[in-house]
């Protein structure tokens, strides 16, 4: 069954501290190790370490580099500098997500460009069919891995490895990174998909296991634990960040999810903008929400969402038990004229129970600290 399955170089790492492992977009990554409710409050309150080699990395080079890729995404690369990054969406002309990512500026004419493992190769190709002649793009997924080192205690942990090699960590601010090229060659990135305190570092496969065994071992004073895909679903989604192929698709717009923020209808064209602008203008047929359910029971995506007068109204595409809140949480996409309704009733396995609408994220942590 897994013979066609890739795996990171990392895999004989969680065989040794016997991760559950399951297909993944093509992987065979790790789901847990401990138990899913473990990771998640480590990650919450000291720090958690994964490994998220499946997802791919890109390189685009040259002196029109900016400007292709203006071209291609959502969000305003002349609004960062280099050393900077910002999570944005690329989509196709009928404002539908090929996918969302991030890129990250190394220079005015270079640019890494992170985005999920389920897209690699149509990202990749979306691209190649747009960049000009002179533009050099580079799909470098296989010879990248990247560990997410994320939690409060996170700064101590890569502190504590750049101190072993003698060098000093630089202050590294949210959406910032730095090249790293003493400790480990490669890139250091405030960024993540946790809400928490957090790193990312892309690091060359051939370093991958010796940085993976250093962190989880300088970080034991810190609470240090491996944590699988599992607890990443339920750390995103108590922030309410969407997830590729549930709540983000070909067939769905950043505005319908809601997320105009990461689009700027007002920079120079890009590809989906007119669709994107009617949107916004027009409005949408359906929107995303947040549900909190009110009544015992765990949603999942494809569960139907109802009005108060038993109308189906709309769709589950992410669901989960929140481990911070001790809730049943979900995303989910309602019609337009049903947007401000307070109240819903989520169809679970045949029985009708009462969710109530919230504002995201669904886990704040200045409250909670």
């Amino acid at each position: 069954m897994n013979m066609n399955l890739k795996k990171t170089p990392l895999y004989d790492e969680h065989l040794k501290l016997h991760a559950r492992m399951v297909p993944f977009a093509g992987w065979l990554m790790p789901v847990q190790y401990s138990g899913i409710l473990k990771e998640h409050e480590a990650v919450r309150t000291q720090c958690g370490l994964f490994d998220v080699s499946h997802m791919g990395e890109f390189f685009v080079r040259g002196a029109q580099a900016q400007d292709f890729l203006q071209k291609m995404i959502t969000n305003d690369l002349s609004a960062i500098q280099p050393g900077q990054a910002l999570y944005t969406f690329m989509c196709k002309e009928d404002g539908g997500c090929i996918d969302d990512l991030i890129v990250y500026k190394i220079s005015q004419d270079y640019y890494l460009m992170c985005v999920n493992a389920s897209n690699i190769q149509k990202d990749f190709d979306w691209l190649m069919i747009h960049k000009p002649q002179d533009i050099d793009l580079i799909n470098e997924s296989d010879s990248y891995c990247l560990l997410a080192l994320q939690g409060p205690s996170s700064t101590k942990v890569l502190q504590a490895l750049f101190e072993k090699h003698r060098q000093k960590l630089a202050d590294i601010k949210s959406f910032h990174f730095i090249e790293g090229k003493k400790v480990f060659k490669g890139f250091i990135a405030r960024t993540g998909y946790t809400g928490e305190m957090g790193y990312e570092l892309f690091v060359k496969n051939e370093s991958a296991v010796s940085l993976w065994q250093e962190l989880l071992e300088l970080g034991k004073p810190f609470g240090i634990i491996p944590v699988g895909l599992g607890a990443r679903d339920t750390l995103r989604l108590e922030m309410g960040y969407p997830l590729y192929g549930h709540d983000l698709d070909e067939n769905t717009t950043p505005i319908e999810a809601r997320l105009k923020f990461f689009v700027k209808l007002n920079k120079s064209s890009f590809l989906g903008q007119e669709k994107l602008l009617e949107q916004d203008v027009n409005k949408c047929s359906r929107y995303l929400i947040a549900l909190v359910l009110k009544d015992k029971g765990v949603l999942r995506d494809g569960f139907d969402i109802y009005d108060v007068q038993k109308q189906k109204v709309g769709l589950v595409t992410s669901g989960t038990f929140s481990p911070s809140l001790k809730k049943a949480i979900a995303l989910g996409y309602v019609d337009s004229k049903f947007f401000n309704n307070s109240e819903f009733y989520v169809d679970i396995r045949g029985k009708f129970v009462l969710a109530e609408k919230t504002k995201l994220p669904f886990y704040r942590r200045e409250a909670n600290m």
